[in-house]
């Protein structure tokens, strides 16, 4: 963990991700139609890993300043 990753989802994300780039591959040679489905599913999951990922580094600003200002002489 650490300020690129707070939450520790990196592999998590990176396996996740990889799948379903794997499916959109797949269904992409098949010429199947649903990929356009597949390829916006994979877009709208790694929209929400980057908001989780934001989220998580404005909390964690967000709860150092808040101590910083407790801790203040």
């Amino acid at each position: 963990m650490g300020i690129l990753d707070p939450l520790g989802a990196g592999p998590w994300a990176r396996a996740f991700l990889g799948t379903h780039v794997a499916r959109l591959r797949a269904a992409l040679a098949d010429k199947d139609r649903g990929a356009s489905a597949i390829e916006l599913a994979v877009i709208t999951a790694v929209m929400i890993i980057i908001a989780l990922l934001i989220l998580a580094a404005v909390r964690a600003y967000v709860t150092k300043k808040a101590n910083d200002i407790q801790n203040s002489p």
